[in-house]
Parts: structure tokens; C-alpha cells; sequence
């Protein structure tokens, strides 16, 4: 999928709902959730040096399908890369539309990642995802693409992943697994990554343990533990 397709998709969902939000009294809905990892792993990349950070997220959606929020993480100051010095917060806004299509729920949207205080690091993505819930297994796919930019060193990035998903009902605990491959400005040689894990919802707390790897990078158990409002 290009840049053009991607952003002329986007437009064109975003013009489609244009009306209905004009017309559609249904509220607007918040949510988000904080908490923290005991590694931030990216695509099998370690960018907070195999240490803890915390994360949160803030989303405003809207019953067209169209959201929007912010997400946020400490970092490494080297983990987008030697240029990167200085930088120890992520921040990614994003916006785009979620909903249904044809029994397949989709999601196309746009990332702008920001470093604050790192030096020609930012750059933009646009995602897309297609997935389907068979019973209690859940299948997605997805792509994620950015154009050739400054912050991808000035060539164009692709990550491809497919995940799995088991939640029964009657189970206290859901079991995932993904599997990415990578291959343009942050890997330059190509790159697969894949993750194994749990979740145990508690509550508004929800528990995690994964195990992450990939072909360029050590393996890691990652815990985490958020709060979902």
C-alpha cells in the first residue's frame, strides 16, 4: 500500500463522515490507559535500553468511527538511533477511522512520531488492519508503511505482522501471539520479530507477560501492567 492510497483513503472516510457528524447527536467517547513495562520493545527492538518506562494513552472517538489521541513512552535518549541524542520521550498522535466492512473490522489511520529534544527524528506512518473474530480466536493483519523521510534516513520503511489472539469467555487470562517482518529505513537488511503472551484482566488492571524476540536482537521477558479508564 503506498503513501497516496493510505492518505487519499483517509480523506476519503473522513469527507464520507463529514455529514454525519454534523447531523449525529451521539457523544463523543474518552478513554486511555497508563501504566508501565519492565522493557519497551518495538518490532523486537529494545528502545528504553532493557530498562522500565511507563506509557500512557489517550483516545477521543466518535460513533462515525473517526478518533483521534496521543500516545506516550519514556525512552532511551539512543533508542531511535545515535542521532537521537537527548531524546527520552516518544509521543505519537494519531488519528484515523475504525469500524466494520463486509464482517471485517478495519482500521486506516496516520501516526506522527515525535521526539522531543532529539534531532531529526520524527517521522510519520500510515497503518492499516484487517481482522476477523472466529468464535473466540481473533485473526488480524496489518501494515505498516512510512515514507521516505529524514527520520527513517531518508528511505521508505515497511513492517507487515499478523496476530492471533485466544480469549474465552470462561478463562481469567487471553494468550496472543505475533509474528512481523520489517524491511526499509529501520532495517536495512530486513528484519522478523514475533512475541508470545498473556493478559489477565483484573478489574480496570490488566497484567502482561510476553516473551519478544527477533533476528537482530536478544530475546526478552517483558511485563507490564495498565489501567484502562
Amino acid at each position: 500500500m503506498t503513501c497516496p492510497a493510505a492518505a487519499a483513503a483517509l480523506l476519503l472516510l473522513a469527507a464520507s463522515a463529514g455529514p454525519a457528524l454534523a447531523q449525529d447527536a451521539r457523544p463523543w467517547t474518552v478513554g486511555g490507559r497508563i501504566g508501565a513495562v519492565s522493557d519497551y520493545r518495538d518490532r523486537g527492538y529494545t528502545l528504553s535500553a532493557e530498562d522500565p518506562v511507563v506509557q500512557g494513552e489517550v483516545t477521543v472517538s466518535h460513533a462515525s468511527g473517526l478518533y483521534g489521541g496521543v500516545w506516550g513512552s519514556g525512552i532511551d535518549e539512543y533508542g531511535v538511533g545515535a542521532d537521537g541524542d537527548g531524546a527520552r520521550i516518544e509521543v505519537t498522535l494519531y488519528a484515523g477511522w475504525a469500524g466494520a466492512i463486509s464482517g471485517f473490522d478495519v482500521d486506516l489511520g496516520v501516526w506522527q512520531n515525535i521526539y522531543p529534544d532529539g534531532e531529526d527524528v520524527n517521522y510519520v506512518e500510515f497503518p492499516l488492519e484487517v481482522g476477523r473474530t472466529f468464535g473466540d480466536m481473533t485473526l488480524t493483519t496489518g501494515v505498516v508503511w512510512a515514507p521516505s523521510q529524514t527520520g527513517t534516513g531518508n528511505e521508505a520503511n515497511t513492517w507487515i505482522w499478523t496476530r492471533a489472539e485466544y480469549a474465552p469467555e470462561a478463562w481469567p487470562v487471553s494468550l496472543h501471539a505475533a509474528l512481523g517482518h520489517e524491511d526499509g529505513g529501520f532495517a536495512p537488511d530486513g528484519k522478523t520479530d514475533w512475541r508470545l503472551g498473556v493478559a489477565a484482566p483484573v478489574g480496570p488492571v490488566t497484567l502482561g507477560l510476553d516473551f519478544v524476540d527477533s533476528d537482530t536482537e536478544d530475546s526478552a521477558v517483558v511485563a507490564s501492567v495498565f489501567w484502562g479508564f
